[in-house]
């Protein structure tokens, strides 16, 4: 096993080893592991102390922030007040100033009364509680010795921990499965308590002890579980369900929420009560010993127990489940399922889940009941992605404003006040949004928060960029406002409009610009400049160019506010450096003509073959800059709209290289507002198109998921154009929606895909008859 050991941030400390009742049902008493009966009933001081400080030294060695000590037992309240007092003093004392920590207590809640609860409150000690449902479902395994109900006194704590005074302890309620059990009955008995979470654990099994199925059927967990979830949905989720956030978090494309499901490596040790420091308890479910370590606290570190070939066998994330479940779809919302579910003698754990059918189908019985609900509209809808980039560029506008936290200096906190009575007028509010959707507004933020969080003082151009962009803001919307913005070079630029040249080489300074009603004025200490609405290039004055819609190589000169056309030539904006190859100087009059009809002869063959996507690309690309070289087109470190393009191409070529640019920088604009997929590079995938590479005598290449996403996707767009493309494409798709790492919103974009070449090609989608696309793609 390679890789550095995951250090503990979790410790499970046992303070009792004898419980107050019987439950059958119990890992630990009623399982093949019977070490408790050798254990001593109470943890000692010495014992506490100890771990106390190798929690402390652990802490301090890893530079973890936090680290939480959960009291468990047996029934951790039956070790007393004082008992646990002197557990809560000792951590207290040893983590100060070196970690925060995070007290909790698991307890059936029988003796939980409000002298332990205001011990609890003195050290903020969260409190779970046991309760399996009703009375009915809750006598069914969790009653006394005698065969006497726990449940009114379970009810009495639950009902004393939600006191106002105690309610900021509640944890919440902790629910183990019996498909015995009346699922409707159960939830509505928890909801009905109003906890702040609720937990269901499957109960613990084995393939050699599996779990009881009386009707049979594979799935009987998946199918409670799934009608508790349907209620849940009824009710409106009035609780956090644990078990369900976490499916719903994977299914995005966020980290599992709970031990049980997901593959993120465990962090857990226990302390029993004689300071035997062992594995997660649940392994006591698969045999004697199963959880020991042979290490303790007095002669051990928890550093040496992290190192453990056992511990470190649930840290392996995907590479520590079974070949069976690494080839699975849902494995990175199941995980495998708890380790110890997976255990089978004489082979050990190297084993799918015994409730593998059941996890594959409450998560896939999830995912179809919330697709619709979760899925991002982004990825179907056009202006949806168009909106929530916007909405991308103001949080990061706003991030920054936080981050600097006054650093900007009196510039920044200028434009900043100035933004604000902009956005007051609706027009000016407008006008705004135009210019912070600039592409390359994204640029000097991106660049301006790099700076901040390596600790590097933000000054010049990106401070400055604020204040020229509200300039431009004010112009456009005709507001009566003055904004002071920065010279540098003599030259000042604004974005969306154009560059004004007011002094020489080197020189630096403020000018006031103002909007005027028929265009601005920009004052400087020589004197004042007029720019006219519509005026043409001067010697002052180069104003942002645009295509004209009017014919093929027509380009307009604007410098005015008024409506910004679809594509704009973006020669002179200072941020526009963000592609692999040099950014052009100004083009000439006749270059620029020269290039654009070029251009224009390229996007009318796009318009003419695949008058759809040119239709979005006309609506999506505002901004493109010619590139002095490299490669036809480039999508650079900005935002959504702007393409780099070099002149010289042939239209065909040219028109090619526009379709992949947009499929990429759409692509790239998609995965930054929503998870298409997760666990980029934990498998990997060959290419369909893998022969042509082997045709070329290249070696065989296995690549990532987002690698085969990207490639997938721009062939979809560009064989809808040229159908050489299409070869592979239908086993590509067929990839994606049997791959792993797909979220949600990776098989909606999945479905647009398919019917993208479905519905240009007449193609019968997956596992149908042969159709044009694998026709084309053969040919």
């Amino acid at each position: 096993m390679t890789g550095p050991a995951v250090p503990f941030r979790e410790i499970v400390l046992k303070v009792h080893s004898r419980c107050d009742l019987a439950c059958d049902h119990c890992y630990v008493y009623e399982h093949a592991d019977q070490s408790w009966r050798t254990r001593p009933k109470t943890i000692s001081d010495h014992v506490v102390s100890r771990t106390a400080r190798r929690l402390a030294e652990h802490a301090r060695t890893h530079a973890l922030p936090s680290v939480t000590v959960i009291l468990h037992g047996g029934e951790p309240l039956l070790a007393g007040p004082a008992r646990l007092r002197r557990v809560c003093e000792e951590f207290t004392s040893a983590l100060a100033g070196i970690a925060e920590l995070d007290l909790r207590i698991h307890t059936n809640g029988l003796q939980l009364s409000p002298r332990y609860l205001d011990l609890f409150d003195e050290f903020d000690v969260k409190v779970g509680i046991s309760l399996d449902g009703d009375r009915a479902a809750n006598d069914r395994h969790r009653r006394y010795a005698d065969g006497r109900s726990s449940h009114p006194l379970v009810l009495k704590a639950v009902e004393l921990l939600r006191q106002d005074r105690y309610r900021h302890l509640d944890l919440g309620l902790l629910c183990t499965v019996d498909i015995a059990n009346d699922p409707v009955a159960v939830l509505d008995a928890l909801t009905g308590l109003e906890p702040p979470l609720i937990d269901f654990l499957l109960p613990h099994a084995t393939w050699d002890e599996p779990p009881p199925r009386p009707d049979g059927s594979p799935t009987a967990y998946a199918e409670w579980l799934l009608t508790v979830f349907d209620r849940w949905q009824e009710q409106g989720r009035p609780v956090p369900v644990r078990l369900f956030a976490s499916v719903l978090s994977t299914l995005s494309g966020g980290p599992s929420l709970t031990e049980s499901l997901g593959l993120a490596p465990t962090d857990l040790v226990v302390v029993e009560t004689d300071g035997q420091l062992e594995q997660v308890d649940s392994l006591k479910s698969a045999y004697e010993g199963a959880a020991a370590t042979g290490f303790d606290v007095f002669t051990h570190s928890f550093d040496e127990v992290a190192a453990h070939p056992g511990v470190r066998a649930r840290q392996l994330g995907l590479a520590g489940v079974s070949e069976t479940c690494r080839r699975c779809p849902v494995v990175r919302s199941c995980g495998g399922g708890l380790y110890t579910h997976r255990y089978r003698s004489p082979g050990g754990f190297d084993n799918p889940s015994v409730y593998c059918a059941d996890l594959a189908a409450l998560i896939r019985g999830i995912e179809d009941r919330t697709a619709a609900a979760t899925e991002s509209p982004a990825v179907r809808d056009p202006d949806e992605l168009l909106a929530d980039q916007q909405d991308l560029t103001r949080t990061l506008l706003a991030a920054l404003h936080d981050s600097l936290d006054g650093g900007g200096g009196e510039v920044w906190e200028t434009a900043w006040a100035l933004a604000a009575e902009v956005e007051s007028d609706p027009a000016g509010q407008a006008a705004l949004d135009v210019v912070l959707a600039h592409p390359y507004t994204r640029t000097w933020l991106l660049e301006a928060l790099e700076a901040v969080r390596a600790g590097r003082p933000v000054e010049g151009p990106p401070v400055e960029r604020l204040a020229a962009s509200v300039a431009a803001a004010a112009v456009r919307a005709g507001l009566d406002l003055t904004v002071p913005v920065a010279l540098r070079d003599g030259r000042l630029f604004l974005p969306t409009l154009g560059e004004v040249l007011v002094g020489g080489a080197g020189e630096a300074g403020t000018a006031l610009v103002r909007g005027d009603g028929e265009g601005f004025t920009v004052h400087t200490g020589g004197g004042v400049l007029h720019i006219a609405r519509g005026e043409g290039g001067s010697p002052h004055w180069s104003p942002v160019r645009h295509l004209a819609a009017g014919g093929p190589g027509a380009v307009r000169e604007t410098g005015g506010p008024g409506a910004v056309p679809t594509l704009v030539l973006d020669d002179l904006d200072p941020y526009r450096s963000c592609f692999g190859a040099p950014a052009a100087q100004r083009l000439s009059p006749s270059a620029a003509d020269a290039w654009s009809a070029s251009l224009a002869a390229a996007w009318e063959l796009l318009a003419e073959a695949v008058p759809e996507q040119a239709a979005e690309a006309a609506a999506v690309l505002t901004t493109l800059t010619p590139l002095a070289g490299g490669e036809a087109v480039q999508v650079g470190r900005h935002g959504y709209g702007a393409l780099g393009i070099a002149a010289g191409e042939d239209p065909h070529t040219l028109a090619t290289a526009l379709l992949r640019g947009f499929r990429r920088t759409k692509l790239r604009a998609l995965a930054e507002v929503t998870d298409l997929y997760a666990s980029d590079g934990s498998w990997d995938h060959r290419m369909p198109w893998q022969e042509e590479r082997e045709e070329q005598e290249e070696r065989e290449e296995f690549v990532p998921f987002s690698r085969l996403l990207s490639e997938t996707y721009e062939r979809v767009g560009l064989g809808l154009f040229a159908p050489r493309f299409l070869a592979g494409v239908p086993q590509a798709l067929d990839m994606i929606e049997e791959a792993a790492e797909t979220t949600v919103d990776g098989k909606q974009l999945l479905a647009v895909m398919r019917k993208e070449i479905n519905g240009t090609h007449g193609t019968s989608g997956r596992n149908g008859c042969t159709t044009d696309v694998e026709r084309a793609a053969m040919r």
